[in-house]
């Protein structure tokens, strides 16, 4: 009995010894310093810039001495310092008060002059000019670092705001007089073009002139009614009392602006109509875009609700409007992530990109008829970005992703194709992820690739055949090893379907062991705007980096209704933006700690901000069985409480069901982990009364939960207090550890 009793004060005293174990500031501190080892990473090209049309160009990169700068002849291929940086120093120096070092020497806003024998550069707060022939420096004037915008991102357009607007040919003057359309002559003479414009419906002042000077166009816009969030800015700093801001900021199915496409013919001063019955249900239409010939002008239509999309065009004589382009969807059009137009007007064609086949590809269209004339590209890959169309040599350069079989299909390839689809030529083949920056005329550009894992390469290549002319820098990161830094190892598992790779990183922490077992979490951003997973290298991130060091793993990756993938891939977010990929994300995680057995997901977290905030909260809500406790960063929590340009596209117009199906709002009462929400009260970006009434919810259905509001803080991930929060509550509720009284800390 004895020895029972002494074995059971054994087990209490374990039992009490791992509850109480906690984590020091010092361990706190430890984990911050990882941040450092960006530091560490030498000659990794910084800044890439030709000098204006010459097919030379000149580059930065950080070496243990210093910044140094180089030019690089194209032509020549040949590499030499672009000028003496120590010289530079010792004539700085010869002016300023405070010594200056080759190491900290930092210049910004530098530019060379066409010849390449000066410079001119911002250094503390004042603009120089430096001789490069013999180092004499001039200081110009003072510095002022720009001014932030006045203004917000959501503001609305003010269609009454232009400034007259002067013909081609100089003869008239097109303005707003009495929300009506005016001309006047260069004698001073107006005319009244319009006579039914009014405070509800007038004609914009943003006016397009033909090129011939005859014509006149330009919308006319019925308003719609505004809405308004508004919030207490509760500490400002210019007053005691609090402030209530508001801002103007469209939800989901409230009403928009509709506009007509107006005609005016100035030598008769004449209105001729344009029938646009057919183009109401409007989510946009763009001003009128006229044609060199000055025969029509066209315009684009995307109808609410995002599945129709058209291009249409005016005949400046008739009035008469016909459809040139038409794109329809049962899911939705990506207008704001792969829209792409180019107007060939010489050859009277139109390059457009279209997700039609199933991946998003090029067409080219003949501009008269609507017909398509060929498919530029085809194939189950993706074109991400057209960056130069060659008109001459009818060539379009851009960047696309998985063509290659057993590459990362997220990956960006410069290619080159001829306008008839034919001669593709992938300009840069390493199996990386690559960022090009071309001379202006297209001969030549610099090409630096790198994954994850594998440090930047930056080269020189012919835009011929993509040929290396000369290799620039190879990344050093040798004292990065040395510190133990460990890179993100790309993992790949399948996904809900059985067959389509979910592709994700794993982040270890540089102490790791793998003996030991750690909790995982994930970062999660899952908008469907876009693919998130890091895939160039970057030896530490500030959202996880330090996070990871207090003894988690962290992984990242894009699952399905994430974008730049198939159609068929991004559509699973349709009306469905509670699901943000999370059968993929488990059964990847699940994949990952199957092989590697220290990834304890019996213990997985999640955190993530805006759209990451809304699907931490749903992983927790809708995956309670796998995700155990979430911090979820100004949220939107109910897509209906959310900016309309964003949710309307992938939720769908009019609001239906799906949109409470998805709601975190609706769906609190399903909480079972541990919950932090963390909001900044000046949020303009996501309504905040979104985490206040998901946090109203929770409370309703007495759930428990943290609550963090950041007084005078806007859209944010938390910042520094934020951060310390987050992971104080990771360690507490993955970790089982106590975490620091900040109170009593040291100051």
């Amino acid at each position: 009995m004895k020895n029972l009793f002494l074995l059971l004060f054994i087990i209490a005293g374990l039992v009490g010894s791992a509850a109480t174990a906690q984590i020091t500031i010092e361990q706190y501190q430890k984990a911050d310093s990882v941040l450092k080892l960006a530091d560490l990473v030498y000659n990794q090209v910084q800044r890439v810039d030709w000098i204006d049309s010459t097919n030379t160009l000149w580059y930065s990169i950080k070496t243990r001495e210093g910044t140094e700068y180089k030019f690089v002849d194209a032509e020549k291929q040949s590499q030499t310092l672009a000028f003496d940086t120590q010289k530079l120093v010792d004539a700085l120096n010869g002016q300023l008060d405070k010594k200056v070092t080759h190491k900290s020497l930092q210049l910004r806003n530098l530019k060379f002059d066409r010849e390449k024998q000066s410079i001119q550069f911002v250094y503390e707060n004042a603009r120089w000019t430096c001789n490069l022939n013999d180092y004499t420096l001039s200081k110009d004037s003072v510095w002022e670092p720009r001014k932030q915008r006045d203004g917000y991102w959501g503001r609305p357009f003010n269609e009454l705001e232009g400034d007259p607007v002067d013909s081609p040919d100089k003869a008239w003057t097109a303005f707003i007089k009495n929300f009506n359309v005016y001309v006047k002559n260069n004698k001073g003479e107006e005319h009244q073009l319009s006579y039914d414009g009014a405070p509800g419906e007038y004609y914009s002042s943003y006016f397009s002139w033909s090129p011939d000077a005859k014509k006149l166009a330009v919308n006319k816009v019925r308003k719609n009614e505004d809405r308004f969030i508004y919030f207490i800015e509760s500490s400002p700093d210019s007053q005691l009392q609090p402030i209530l801001q508001k801002r103007y900021y469209l939800k989901p199915g409230d009403d928009l602006p509709v506009k007509h496409p107006a005609l005016f013919d100035i030598e008769s001063l004449k209105q001729i109509p344009v029938d646009t019955h057919d183009f109401e249900n409007q989510y946009e239409l763009s001003n009128p875009k006229w044609n060199k010939n000055s025969l029509t002008f066209t315009f684009e239509y995307n109808q609410r609700g995002h599945q129709v999309y058209k291009v249409a065009s005016v005949d400046a004589e008739s009035g008469k409007v016909k459809v040139i382009i038409n794109e329809n969807s049962p899911t939705f059009i990506d207008y704001s992530g792969k829209r792409f137009r180019y107007d060939l007007e010489e050859s009277k064609e139109i390059i457009w990109a279209s997700e039609r086949d199933g991946w998003n590809h090029l067409y080219l269209y003949n501009s008269e008829t609507g017909e398509v004339k060929n498919q530029i590209t085809a194939g189950e890959w993706v074109v991400r970005q057209v960056l130069h169309v060659d008109e001459k040599n009818r060539v379009v350069y851009f960047y696309g992703a998985g063509k290659n079989e057993g590459e990362d299909p997220y990956f960006l390839h410069c290619y080159k194709v001829n306008f008839d689809g034919s001669n593709l030529l992938d300009l840069t083949p390493e199996k990386m992820n690559h960022d090009v920056t071309f001379a202006e005329n297209y001969d030549y550009f610099t090409d630096t690739y790198s994954t994850v894992q594998t440090p930047p390469v930056t080269v020189l290549r012919s835009a011929v055949d993509g040929k290396v002319l000369l290799e620039l820098e190879k990344t050093d990161i040798a004292d990065l090893l040395d510190k133990g830094w460990i890179a993100p190892e790309s993992f790949v598992a399948k996904a809900r379907d059985g067959k389509t790779d979910i592709w994700g990183n794993i982040y270890r922490p540089t102490h790791f062991n793998k003996n030991k077992t750690y909790p995982v979490i994930e970062y999660i951003y899952a908008g469907p705007q876009g693919a998130f997973a890091q895939k160039s290298f970057n030896p530490v991130s500030y959202a996880y980096s330090s996070l990871a060091e207090l003894g988690f793993i962290i992984v990242q990756m894009d699952g399905m209704g994430t974008s730049y993938r198939s159609k068929a891939f991004h559509d699973v977010c349709w009306k469905n933006l509670k699901d943000a990929g999370f059968p993929d994300r488990i059964l990847w995680m699940q994949a990952a700690a199957k092989k590697y057995k220290y990834m304890d997901i019996t213990r997985v977290g999640i955190f993530g901000g805006s759209a990451g905030g809304q699907n931490a909260l749903a992983g927790l809500l809708f995956h309670p069985e796998f995700y155990k406790a979430g911090v979820a960063s100004c949220g939107c929590h109910d897509n209906r409480m959310d900016k309309m340009w964003w949710n309307e596209q992938w939720m769908g117009y009019p609001i239906g069901p799906e949109y409470a199906e998805c709601s975190n709002v609706d769906n609190a009462g399903n909480l079972q982990g541990k919950l932090m929400l963390i909001v900044g009260e000046m949020d303009d970006n996501v309504d905040p009364a979104s985490t206040m009434q998901v946090a109203d919810a929770l409370i309703k259905a007495k759930k428990d939960f943290e609550l963090v509001v950041l007084p005078g803080t806007n859209h944010t991930l938390g910042g520094t207090y934020g951060e310390q929060k987050r992971r104080d509550f990771f360690v507490r509720n993955l970790l089982d550890k106590k975490t620091p009284n900040w109170n009593i800390t040291s100051k």
